[in-house]
């Protein structure tokens, strides 16, 4: 039984990490002073000062960085070159 429990633990785990694949977060950088989308999960220290998510789409988090007050609002060139960076 112990062994049922474990395996079924196990199994739980590694579904749950593959759950993350796919995911996008918004992350603020203290030294260019704007928040970007990333696709792993952020670690908190250094210039990266916080991170909201996850997010199921890139779409879903970027409508979340509109409405994060910490992040300033793009202007419309970089918009364009992060609709065409993917």
């Amino acid at each position: 039984m112990k062994r049922l429990i474990f395996a079924c633990s196990l199994l739980l785990a590694s579904g749950t990490m593959s759950l993350a694949d796919g995911m996008f977060w918004v992350v603020g950088n203290r030294a260019t002073g704007k928040c970007n989308i990333v696709t792993s999960n952020p670690v908190i220290n250094g210039d990266i000062w916080f991170g909201d998510g996850p997010y199921k789409s890139k779409a879903d988090a970027k409508l979340a960085r509109s409405t994060i007050g910490a992040c300033p609002a793009l202007t419309p060139d970089e918009e364009k070159a992060e609709d065409s960076a993917g």
